[in-house]
């Protein structure tokens, strides 16, 4: 075969390990695409090929994965973001948007549509990530609850399929396909462009954190906060459990409204949870701006010595994360083991979680954020392959621990894990309603149980776009089968 890009035998380490560090699966060769035809082609080949070839194939995004989905065994990996073509092309207007390569980093894309006033709409919290890779998943963040996951703001994608073909769809055209392929965990089709929905960008934003110890006045006020047309462009919250000096951890970054009150704010030994919102402005609103933050925050319930905001650019403040990570490198801090878990609880089921997990299965929360907020299922889109809890309201909920590779304390890999073990135990009982995003099972009868009710869809679908079970071997939902649909 003969590729715009190249396929490398060597030098292929890079591509059998991702983010999380714990799975290591060596592929046999990685595709360096440079055209939509490198992609399809090698497909059509494996599809094509001999009945007895168990040949896989994994899209390699930013390699953010943490259970090594973006690996392939023995397979081919495509390294999609060596696939920049065609370059990113800006629509204005009414409706505008912006068409992008799936191999494009989000990071790019913000560059890039600011220089034409423009913005996507949701965003995740790291922006270091390829379209396709969170597409493929949801994408949600602080916004999801104005605008729901970055899948809801798709108008149309450019699919490869498990057989090697090139297909445009959208709601209005081949219209399973692009539901399938939005959160669908790579299975039925990798995503080779897409366009995504802009709208106008801010300069500014108002950055505010305040402390709850009361989870109940915190989890209403998040829920307050979702529900109202007058209220925060962003809202989030994390978990601190046993945490010593926070505030002062915070003057770095934020102003205290009350400094002499919040320099005697005791954290430590206690369970105390963080609400974080912003406001998104320009120069010329901030006096406006200043009174609705005010009016907002007075109908609230933190801990008024923990009020702490800071002002920032756009800029700087979808790409925070990336400062942490500039730090956790230079310490060697980064590519260590990331045994994450990511829930979706429903609404009727936070409060006993976090009696259990917060109250008693975790002791500390040194290892890494936890994250916790809620959306509205109502601003998300019906039909795609994400699973959700079947409530209006439920909440993100993500443990984002990392280990120390040499350590046998709390903080080394053997006692996060049993912590997680624990933590999935209570989160299996059948009442309580919870689904895991980005989902990680062993075999197919927990994936069933995942997708319940859409199970046979789920199925359906793959049957029909990667008869062969080629895609993404690193879920381990369906096994390569031949051209007799034998495994």
């Amino acid at each position: 075969m003969i590729f715009d890009g190249h396929l490398s035998f060597n030098n292929i380490e890079n591509a059998s390990t991702d983010f999380g560090n714990r799975y290591h699966l060596t592929p046999f060769a990685v595709l360096h695409p440079k055209s939509i035809s490198d992609i399809s082609s090698i497909i059509k080949h494996i599809y094509d090929s001999n009945i007895t070839s168990d040949l896989t194939i994994a899209a390699r995004g930013h390699g953010h994965s943490v259970e090594g989905q973006s690996q392939a065994h023995q397979g081919v990996v495509i390294s999609m973001e060596s696939l920049r073509a065609p370059e990113m092309s800006f629509h204005t207007g009414l409706n505008p948007f912006v068409d992008v390569s799936a191999g494009e980093l989000w990071i790019n894309i913000l560059h890039e549509s600011l220089r034409h006033g423009l913005a996507p709409k949701s965003w995740t919290d790291y922006l270091h990530l390829t379209v396709g890779g969170t597409l493929s998943n949801a994408g949600i963040s602080g916004q999801a609850f104005r605008h729901g996951p970055q899948i809801n703001n798709v108008y149309q994608l450019q699919v490869v399929t498990g057989r090697g073909e090139v297909v445009t769809c959208s709601e209005e055209h081949n219209t399973d396909l692009f539901q399938a392929v939005l959160g669908g965990l790579g299975q039925f089709g990798i995503i080779l462009q897409a366009r995504i929905a802009l709208e106008p960008a801010p300069k500014m934003v108002k950055w505010i954190r305040a402390l709850y110890s009361d989870f109940s006045l915190f989890t209403n006020d998040q829920e307050k906060l979702i529900s109202s047309t007058n209220s925060f462009d962003y809202v989030e919250g994390f978990v601190i459990i046993n945490r010593t000096g926070l505030l002062n951890n915070w003057r770095s970054s934020f102003n205290p409204k009350d400094p002499v009150q919040a320099k005697q704010f005791i954290s430590e030994g206690k369970t105390l949870f963080c609400l974080e919102v912003a406001k998104y402005f320009n120069p010329e609103e901030s006096d406006n701006i200043n009174q609705d933050i005010d009016t907002i925050l007075s109908e609230l319930n933190y801990i008024e010595s923990t009020l702490f905001q800071s002002e920032v650019s756009y800029v700087d403040f979808l790409d925070r994360v990336h400062v942490s990570e500039k730090k956790l490198r230079e310490k060697g801090l980064w590519d260590v083991p990331h045994p994450w878990i990511n829930l979706l609880i429903p609404r009727r089921s936070i409060h006993e979680f976090s009696r259990e997990v917060f109250g008693d299965i975790l002791k500390d929360t040194s290892n890494g954020p936890v994250l916790i907020y809620p959306v509205n299922k109502s601003r998300w889109k019906n039909g795609t392959s994400l699973v959700t809890p079947d409530e209006d309201v439920f909440y993100l909920v993500a443990f984002l621990t990392s280990a120390i590779p040499s350590s046998t304390g709390k903080d080394g890999l053997k006692h996060i894990l049993t912590q997680n073990e624990k933590i999935l135990s209570f989160c299996e009982r059948p009442h309580l309603g919870i689904k895991q995003y980005l989902p990680h099972y062993s075999n197919q009868e927990e994936w069933k149980a995942h997708f319940g009710n859409n199970w046979n869809i789920f199925a359906r679908r793959k049957s029909t776009y990667d008869p062969l079970a080629i895609l993404a071997p690193g879920q381990r939902i369906f096994k390569r089968a031949n051209a007799f649909g034998l495994a």
